[in-house]
């Protein structure tokens, strides 16, 4: 078995500036280290349970298949927030037939991100007997 102590998410964005902004300045995602220097420096972001590295560049567009979910206290709050920071917002807040409240936006290269609420009486957060 592997014994994994730590791990991340890494993205190589095509603009590391502006994919710093986005996570750093628009989501508010906090910082939890940084290094390196120059435009192509490091950092590494919250990211609830797991950490997010913005590092590196690539010529690339990012695979479709890749996509982040980001569990949220409220949803509508989030929307409200971001959309006064002018992320565009790909799919408003909707409740989903299996209960979850999302939402979707992009990052500056395409990554697809789903903001989640759980609400409180949802499976995931409540378990009778437990």
């Amino acid at each position: 078995m592997v014994h994994v102590l730590s791990s991340r998410v890494l993205l190589r964005p095509s603009n590391p500036e502006q994919s710093r902004h986005f996570y750093g300045d628009q989501l508010g995602l906090a910082v939890y280290r940084e290094f390196g220097t120059g435009p192509e420096r490091g950092t590494v972001y919250f990211l609830g349970g797991g950490f997010l590295e913005v590092a590196g560049r690539s010529e690339t567009a990012p695979s479709p298949a890749m996509q982040l979910w980001m569990q949220v206290a409220d949803v509508a709050a989030a929307h409200e927030e971001l959309r006064a920071k002018s992320v565009e917002i790909v799919r408003p807040p909707v409740k989903e037939p299996w209960g979850l409240i999302e939402m979707w936006i992009a990052d500056p290269d395409g990554t697809r991100i789903v903001l989640v609420e759980v609400p409180a009486d949802h499976p995931i957060r409540y378990r009778p007997g437990i």
